[in-house]
């Protein structure tokens, strides 16, 4: 049997993963204003949002490790047993989220999610390497990103109404059972690499090949393995650290919201889950939209003859630049309606820079590496979260959210300007030797 486009197929596949990975993790900050008056009914509002920083700061902490632990695991045995065995084992932290009973049960089914989701996006990175010709990565990727936007879009007003028939353990329960019927089409369908794969066509097994600049490190036009260093070589090359730090600076961004709005609609504008539901579902859209724009405007350029280089550093550029006056406006938003409007900007410019962003492991080195570059960047990106979403309650005491977001429009400048500094041509990397 023969599948025509299998890959995209794949990628489709890997963003369903990404849509169950934000409803998983987007379960708790909905629930939390009911879980905190049922497991803490005597704590002030400052008390309970102290409480959900440091819950959520354990879940970055764990995730920033999960990505270097995974992005290894993947480059060691692959995407398909790697995504396995990360969804399968996020699927089950989420539904024992159930169980929890205070700030101790609760972080550590946080830190097992955290871990476990963290495979991932080191997995996409991956997975987009070995299925995608260089041309078409960063629209693959905006495919993958999309996902996470989806995932948002669905999970509140899907958990605001499941909130009105079931309790908030059986909530858990049900969202993590998505990700265990995911691995059945994923097991059937992703048997092995396209070089191998036996339902992949020939023309397109040779589009792929041909097609991945980075590893045809004798510029033959024939496929091989590419330039795969070990880590300290790897961490030698200032393209590594470029990556890696844009990583770190942008990723908090992304996570300053993921986490806060809901607690700010609460908090600000007086929201409960419902109200919740049905307002915070608006930024994601935004992120949907940016992860198409960025990923189909850099093929758009690829295809009619800008260099990778060009084209990544703008499109990163321009995300960061729509994202840098929108987080500024935060300061003084207006009604909840203007606040989410601005929220869906800050996020389609988020999601147009770090499509391109994620890709760059692809761009510098060949598909043995990418996972583990990708797992460092993705671990400093988490590290990046874990320190802003630490300072949140204090930056926000009294609910004046203005200091993170201006430390978000700084962070948006650093990302940009790691890029363009350390990164001063995006191509295949070779050893230095």
């Amino acid at each position: 049997m023969k599948v025509k486009g299998l890959r995209w197929w794949i990628i489709t596949l890997i963003a369903l993963a990404t849509v169950i990975n934000y409803i998983d993790r987007q379960a708790l900050p909905v629930l939390w204003p009911d879980m905190a008056e049922d497991l803490y009914p005597d704590k002030t509002t400052d008390e309970r949002k102290g409480i959900y920083a440091i819950i959520s700061t354990i879940f970055i902490f764990s995730y920033a490790f999960g990505q270097a632990i995974f992005g290894k695991i993947f480059d060691r045995v692959g995407t398909r047993i790697g995504f396995t065995l990360s969804i399968g084992f996020w699927s089950i932290a989420t539904a024992l989220h159930a169980f929890a009973k205070g700030v101790v049960s609760l972080s550590i089914f946080r830190s097992l999610l955290g871990i476990s989701e963290a495979g991932n996006w080191p997995g996409a990175a991956k997975g987009n390497a070995e299925w995608f010709p260089t041309k078409e990565r960063a629209f693959a990727q905006g495919i993958f990103n999309s996902g996470a936007a989806i995932g948002g879009i669905i999970a509140f007003p899907t958990i605001g109404l499941l909130s009105v028939y079931f309790s908030w353990g059986y909530i858990f329960i049900i969202v993590g059972l998505l990700g265990l019927l995911w691995l059945i089409p994923w097991w059937i369908l992703v048997k092995s690499p396209p070089s191998k794969h036996p339902w992949i066509t020939d023309e397109e097994r040779q589009y792929i090949l041909t097609g991945q600049q980075n590893q045809d490190i004798d510029a033959d036009g024939e496929f091989d393995e590419g330039y795969n260093p070990d880590t300290g070589k790897m961490l030698s090359h200032k393209e590594s650290w470029g990556v890696i730090i844009a990583s770190a600076a942008i990723d908090p961004i992304w996570w300053l919201f993921i986490f806060w709005i809901p607690i700010y609609l609460n908090e600000v504008y007086g929201m409960d889950v419902k109200a919740i539901g049905f307002y915070a579902w608006v930024p994601y859209v935004g992120a949907m939209l940016g992860a198409w724009f960025g990923g189909l405007l850099a093929q758009n350029r690829i295809k009619v003859g800008w260099t990778v280089n060009k084209t990544r550093k703008l499109v990163i550029t321009l995300g960061c630049l729509i994202m840098l006056p929108t987080l500024l406006a935060m300061a003084n938003p207006g009604g909840p309606e203007t606040a989410v409007v601005l929220m869906a900007v800050i996020l389609f410019g988020f999601q147009t820079a770090i499509g391109n962003v994620q890709t760059l492991p692809s761009d510098f080195f060949g598909g043995k590496s990418v996972g583990t570059l990708a797992g460092f960047a993705g671990m400093a990106a988490k590290l990046g979260a874990f320190g802003l979403t630490a300072l949140v309650p204090w930056l926000t005491s009294g609910g004046n959210y203005t200091p993170a977001f201006i430390i978000g429009a700084a962070l948006a400048i650093i990302a940009m300007t790691s890029v363009l500094v350390l990164c001063p041509k995006i191509e295949p990397l070779t050893d230095k030797k």
